[in-house]
């Protein structure tokens, strides 16, 4: 009698579902326009990611929202005074404050005006400065770089434009807040910060929302190009609300000689996937990475990292650190990778987690790829709990065991705030901090 075969068919999963189509597009300008569209088709063309892509394998979004509708700025609550408190230790040369795609404040001193650096939003930038701004989309992230990529550009409804002229100095910061409160609403922004040789700057931006019940979706594309010799502190702040499912693609491109001084502390969202590269284009470039975060409940945060060294005589140097209570997980993937002509390469990459719950789960994930023989390049990760000891000594000294703990927390956390240029930044995290460990 001859053997059973047994034929299992594979079918392919399709992907989540988006209740809106190209007609979302918001841009009306012509050339803005016609490249998002070009976007869309983009979009349309590439499969959703699943656990089978190695990106993707701890990251699973078959529960992603399919929120009904675009957001529309007019929900309640407005932005807190927290959030719109200046955050540098002196006032800021600009503010941006975007309710969903509608803009709540624009701010931008005449002296800095003057000097021809355009500081706007996205909408005002595509309607008024369209020769300028549109030939630089997808320059540094283009659309084919994955699914959400291309969606981000698509369908892009906010975002900033910063782009400072060679030679100028904005000696202080410029300051972007994108506030996306609402339940069952998509939010979609692009970010460009572009400097030109020799300018240096300093831009925070924020991402914030309240906490709210329904899940939501954000999706953004930022693009930061620093020429040569430019210098860029670019500190980013991500405080969604737990409803909130992220997915962004970020990387900044160094030119030669150029500095690129990268911080960014993740506290909100129920789900994170975020691309955050650095590439180092041009001899002597430099680029630094710092990261925070902090999960709890069950939060999901996934941060994949790559440092290309793609010139010689280049420098990265990457520090991320978090913390996980509850059931919370975090993803941490880094790579640096070293081109066969980048001879001379320094590179550095340092993951460090610390567990506060037997239910959470960090995954670390270092990784070197080097084609060339004269480099010097390392990479380490490190997963611990606090010490019992550490907390004993803190009680000998009269502290509660709440207070020890989250000292210890703290102390753990201040290698990377010690790398935030502003007291504002640095004391907005120490607040989350405490607000975590309560």
């Amino acid at each position: 009698m001859p053997e059973k075969v047994v034929v299992r068919r594979r079918t392919r999963r399709a992907g989540p579902s988006l209740a809106f189509g190209p007609e979302a597009i918001a841009s009306t300008q012509p050339a803005a326009r016609a490249w998002r569209t070009e976007a869309w088709d983009i979009f349309t063309h590439l499969p959703w990611p699943t656990t089978q892509d190695e990106p993707w394998r701890r990251t699973d979004i078959r529960r992603m929202p399919s929120p009904k509708a675009l957001a529309q700025g007019t929900e309640a609550p407005e932005p807190t005074p927290d959030l719109l408190r200046a955050l540098a230790d002196e006032a800021p040369a600009g503010e941006l404050v975007l309710h969903g795609p509608r803009v709540h404040l624009r701010r931008l001193e005449p002296a800095v005006a003057e000097q021809g650096v355009l500081f706007v939003d996205l909408r005002t930038a595509e309607a008024e400065h369209a020769d300028r701004v549109v030939p630089l989309f997808g320059q540094v992230v283009p659309p084919a770089e994955g699914k959400f990529a291309a969606l981000g550009h698509a369908l892009a409804q906010n975002g900033a434009v910063v782009i400072v002229p060679a030679g100028v100095r904005v000696e202080r910061p410029l300051h972007v807040l994108l506030w996306g409160p609402g339940e069952d609403v998509a939010h979609f922004d692009h970010v460009l910060v572009w400097l030109e040789e020799g300018a240096a700057a300093t831009v925070i931006v924020e991402w914030a929302s309240p906490n709210q019940t329904q899940p939501s979706l954000h999706v953004g594309v930022v693009e930061v190009h620093v020429g040569p010799r430019a210098d860029l502190r670019l500190v980013e702040l991500q405080s969604w609300g737990e409803h909130v499912w992220h997915f962004s693609h970020e990387r900044v491109k160094v030119h030669r000689q150029g500095k690129a001084n990268w911080i960014f502390g993740s506290v909100g969202s129920r789900l994170l996937k975020s691309f955050m590269e650095i590439d180092l284009v041009e001899e002597g470039a430099e680029g630094y990475m710092s990261g925070f975060y902090f999960a709890d409940d069950h939060q999901h945060m996934d941060h994949d990292t790559q440092q290309n060294h793609l010139a010689p005589h280049t420098t990265s140097d990457l520090l991320f650190k978090g913390a996980l209570k509850d059931t919370a997980r975090s993803v941490w993937q880094g790579m640096i990778y070293v081109a066969p002509e980048a001879q001379h390469t320094d590179g550095y990459q340092a993951n460090r987690n610390l567990i506060l719950s037997e239910g959470a789960r960090a995954d670390s994930i270092p990784g070197l790829e080097i084609m060339a023989n004269e480099v010097r390049c390392t990479h380490g990760a490190t997963l611990g709990r606090i010490d019992a000891e550490q907390v004993f000594y803190l009680r000998t000294r009269g502290l509660s065991e709440e207070t020890a703990k989250r000292l210890i927390v703290e102390g753990f956390f201040d290698e990377v705030l010690q790398r935030i240029p502003f007291e504002g930044v640095r004391e907005r995290f120490r607040e989350v901090v405490h607000e975590k460990m309560a």
